[in-house]
C-alpha cells in the first residue's frame, strides 16, 4: 500500500465514528434530562464502602434528601474497612434524621471465585429482599446524587420499559491531570459503548457504569442474581450484558448533575484506574491487545506524524483527520465546561492510554491485576 493510501485510513476511521458510530460523541442527545415523577415506587440503594470514609457521609445525605415521590431505603455494607467508613455513614444518617432508612451490614470475607465489590452487593441484595424493593439502585461510596437522581432513573426506566439504567456520572475535573485525562476517558467509554446502540434492541452491544444502576429486582433474579457474574472484574458491563442478553431493555446516559466526588491528584493515580480493568476489556487476549495499539496508533498517533511528513497532500490527511478527531471531542470537552483548546490534547492522551493499557497486561501477567483498595482481583 502506498503513504497515500495509509494515510487516508486515519480520515477514514474518523469520518466512520462521526457518522457511524451511533453518535456516541453527540453528548446532549445522550444526557439524563428531568422526567415527571413516576407512580410512587419504593427502591432499596445498596452502597458496598471499603475505606471510604472521607466521602461515604455525602453519598449517604445526598440519598436519604432525595426528592422522590416514593420510598428510599439504604443498605450501606461496610466491606472490611479500617478507617471508619460504618461510623461516617451512621453519622450522616443520623445527622438527616433517617437512621430508620439505613442499614448497616458489616461484610464478611470474600469467598473464592468472587471479587471484593461483588460479594458486598449481593450480601446487600440479599437483605434488600425482606424490603420489598421495586427497583434496586446499585452506586459507590464516592457518588453525591442529584436531588432528583432517582425520579429521573425511575422515570426514564418506566417510560422506555427498562430493567436497568444506568448513569455514567460526572467525574472530577479539578486537577490538571482531571481535566487532562478524564473527558477523554468518558470519550473513549461512549466510542466502545455508544449509549444509542446500547438501548436499541437491534444492537447486542450493553455496558453499564458501575457508580449508578437501578435496576428490576425480577431483571436480576432472572439472570440468576450477581452469583452469575461473580468473577467478573467489569462487573458492571457484565451485569449489563446478562440484563440485555435475558432479552430485557437496559439505558447508559450522562448524567450532568449526579457526580463523583473521588478526585485524582496526578496522572498516576488515573492511569492505576486504567489499568485495573484495561486488560480485562480486551478478553486477556494477547492478540486483541496488538490489534487495541495498533489502532491507536493509526487513529491518534498517525496523522500527527503525517503533519510532518514534508508532503503537502500527507499533510492535508493529516489536518483532516485531526480536524474530525476534534470535533468528535469537541461536545464531551463542553460538556466538562473546558475550553476548545483542550481539543488539540486527544493524541498525547492516547498516547498516555496507550501506555496505561500496556501496563494492565504487564499487571495481569505478573499476577497483580484488578488491584482496588489491597485486593489483586484479576490474576
Amino acid at each position: 500500500m502506498s503513504a497515500y493510501g495509509i494515510a487516508v485510513i486515519p480520515v477514514l476511521i474518523w469520518i466512520y465514528l462521526v457518522v457511524g458510530r451511533g453518535g456516541f460523541w453527540r453528548v446532549p442527545a445522550q444526557c439524563a434530562a428531568a422526567s415527571p415523577a413516576p407512580v410512587p415506587r419504593r427502591i432499596v440503594v445498596v452502597i458496598p464502602a471499603r475505606n471510604e470514609a472521607p466521602l461515604v457521609g455525602a453519598a449517604v445525605a445526598s440519598l436519604l434528601r432525595q426528592e422522590f415521590n416514593g420510598t428510599v431505603h439504604l443498605i450501606v455494607i461496610d466491606d472490611g474497612s479500617s478507617d471508619g467508613t460504618a461510623e461516617a455513614a451512621l453519622a450522616a444518617a443520623g445527622s438527616a434524621g433517617a437512621l430508620s432508612r439505613m442499614t448497616l451490614i458489616r461484610g464478611t470475607d470474600v469467598p473464592p471465585g468472587w471479587t471484593g465489590k461483588l460479594w458486598a452487593l449481593s450480601q446487600g441484595v440479599s437483605a434488600a429482599q425482606e424490603l420489598g424493593a421495586d427497583y434496586l439502585l446499585f452506586t459507590d461510596a464516592d457518588i453525591q446524587h442529584a436531588p432528583g437522581s432517582l425520579c429521573v432513573l425511575t422515570a426514564h426506566a418506566e417510560a422506555h420499559n427498562c430493567d436497568l439504567v444506568s448513569h455514567m456520572v460526572r467525574l472530577s475535573t479539578a486537577t490538571l491531570a482531571e481535566r487532562l485525562l478524564i473527558p477523554a476517558f468518558v470519550f473513549f467509554f461512549f466510542k466502545i459503548y455508544p449509549p444509542a446502540w446500547i438501548s436499541s434492541p437491534r444492537h447486542k452491544l450493553a455496558a453499564a457504569a458501575g457508580g449508578c444502576i437501578l435496576i428490576r429486582p425480577a431483571a436480576l433474579a432472572r439472570i440468576g442474581g450477581l452469583q452469575a457474574i461473580r468473577s467478573r472484574i467489569i462487573d458492571d458491563c457484565a451485569l449489563a450484558r446478562a440484563v440485555k442478553d435475558s432479552g430485557a431493555r437496559i439505558s447508559l446516559q450522562l448524567a450532568r448533575d449526579t457526580r463523583s466526588l473521588r478526585g485524582y491528584g496526578s496522572s498516576a493515580e488515573i492511569g492505576a484506574m486504567i489499568s485495573r480493568t484495561a486488560f480485562a476489556q480486551l478478553g486477556h487476549s494477547y492478540l486483541a491487545l496488538a490489534a487495541t495499539l495498533l489502532g491507536m496508533f493509526v487513529t491518534y498517533g498517525l496523522p500527527v506524524l503525517l503533519l510532518f511528513s514534508g508532503d503537502p497532500l500527507l499533510t492535508c490527511l493529516g489536518l483532516a483527520a485531526l480536524l474530525l478527531m476534534s470535533l468528535c471531542y469537541l461536545p464531551m470537552v463542553r460538556f466538562y465546561d473546558l475550553s476548545a483548546a483542550w481539543c488539540v490534547c486527544l493524541p498525547p492522551v492516547a498516547v498516555f492510554y496507550f501506555g496505561a493499557v500496556v501496563r494492565s497486561a504487564l499487571q495481569y501477567a505478573r499476577g497483580t491485576g484488578g488491584r482496588w483498595k489491597g485486593r489483586a482481583q484479576d490474576a
